[in-house]
């Protein structure tokens, strides 16, 4: 297979790249409420270009890992939310925090799938997941990565763009992670 035939949809193709969206949901997310302080899902939805519904599920996904809380309020069906103010996740990088938040999300998601795909609907009842082991160089892992995102590319606007998805699509998990394999020593501990 070539790196063009990664980047032709066919009729094999099902994935919409939802979880590389996640990542750029939450992102969009969190810039807002430190630009605005309080925000509601439809403000949100508005403001980012998102559907209120999909703003509402990723901020209840960021409060549930420590990122973002309720924002007082006086009842009603508005549910503002704002930055968690004396958070755990202040430890590292913004950047650092928000991997580990997406890589949780994703390890339940994948959890979720294993414990319901019974009740999938036959066709879906599969999941195509595999792994390898290459050696490379960081520059040559970087390319990998860069190819994997190419290929993925014909699909990110169909969240967007819910007229562009073939009949039948659905949200499909699109979850790579290249990082090198750090040796061990008889004790456990990691060698330089």
């Amino acid at each position: 297979m070539t790196e063009g035939d990664l980047n032709t949809p066919n009729d094999q193709t099902a994935g919409t790249g939802a979880e590389l969206r996640e990542h750029e949901v939450r992102t969009a997310l969190l810039d807002l409420l430190a630009e605005v302080g309080t925000v509601t899902a439809t403000e949100a939805a508005s403001r980012l270009g998102y559907s209120s519904g999909l703003c509402s599920f990723h901020l209840r996904q960021l409060a549930r890992h420590g990122y973002v809380e309720e924002a007082p309020h006086s009842g009603g069906r508005a549910r503002p939310w704002r930055l968690r103010r004396n958070t755990d996740a202040a430890e590292g990088t913004s950047q650092e925090r928000f991997g580990d938040l997406a890589r949780g999300l994703e390890d339940e998601s994948w959890q979720r799938w294993l414990a319901q795909r019974d009740v999938a609907p036959p066709q879906w009842r599969h999941d195509e997941a595999f792994s390898a082991v290459a050696y490379l160089t960081p520059k040559e892992m970087s390319r990998v990565a860069e190819v994997i995102r190419q290929a993925l590319a014909p699909y990110q606007d169909r969240e967007q763009r819910p007229l562009a998805r073939p009949d039948g699509a659905r949200p499909v998990a699109l979850i790579t992670r290249l990082f090198p394999l750090l040796p061990y020593t008889a004790d456990g501990a990691d060698q330089d």
